[in-house]
């Protein structure tokens, strides 16, 4: 179980308020240790009120519909991102072990944490995490292709357009022998 000082006793609207006091406590700043933790019922409100900008939602679901969406697929593998002790952002990963490709299905990080390298932090672990897996021998995710979008996120960290698209996305792959 993941917790919080002076919240042990776990959840409820106490938990909330004695988490967002933490959370003015600790600034998250770029050299905040970035780690990826299991969504608990102690941490499913904070992570569902993670939001991307307004300008972003049209790429991401929210989380919400993620963790739900999860919940009912056999090979969701999701966590929250941390920075510290602070939830800054969600990830999900399509986890199938007998295929030698893993999909990265849903990534974000909140508005108010994003252009910190929280992000890249996050999608390096992944990437550690998946390289750890059977059969791995890439990572695919899909993007919107516009203004804004995440591709050019993806790219700076080796992920390539494969030219083939998605349910009208572009896939992007990332080779993990490289």
């Amino acid at each position: 179980m993941i917790g919080y000082p002076g919240n042990e006793g776990g959840g409820g609207v106490g938990g909330d308020w004695i988490h967002t006091m933490d959370q003015a406590q600790v600034p998250v700043t770029a050299q905040s240790t970035v780690s990826l933790r299991e969504v608990t019922s102690e941490t499913v409100r904070a992570i569902c009120n993670l939001k991307v900008r307004p300008d972003q939602q049209k790429f991401v679901a929210p989380n919400a519909v993620s963790i739900a969406q999860a919940y009912f697929s056999e090979f969701a593998w999701f966590r929250a991102i941390y920075a510290d002790d602070t939830p800054v952002g969600f990830l999900m990963l399509e986890d199938q072990p007998e295929k030698p490709e893993y999909y990265l299905w849903r990534m974000m990080i909140d508005a108010r944490y994003q252009r910190m390298g929280l992000g890249r932090q996050a999608l390096s672990l992944l990437v550690e995490h998946v390289r750890q897996r059977p059969n791995a021998t890439e990572l695919l995710t899909s993007v919107h292709v516009a203004e804004g979008g995440p591709q050019p996120f993806y790219e700076r960290l080796g992920f390539v357009l494969t030219g083939e698209y998605e349910d009208g996305e572009a896939m992007m792959r990332l080779g993990l022998g490289e």
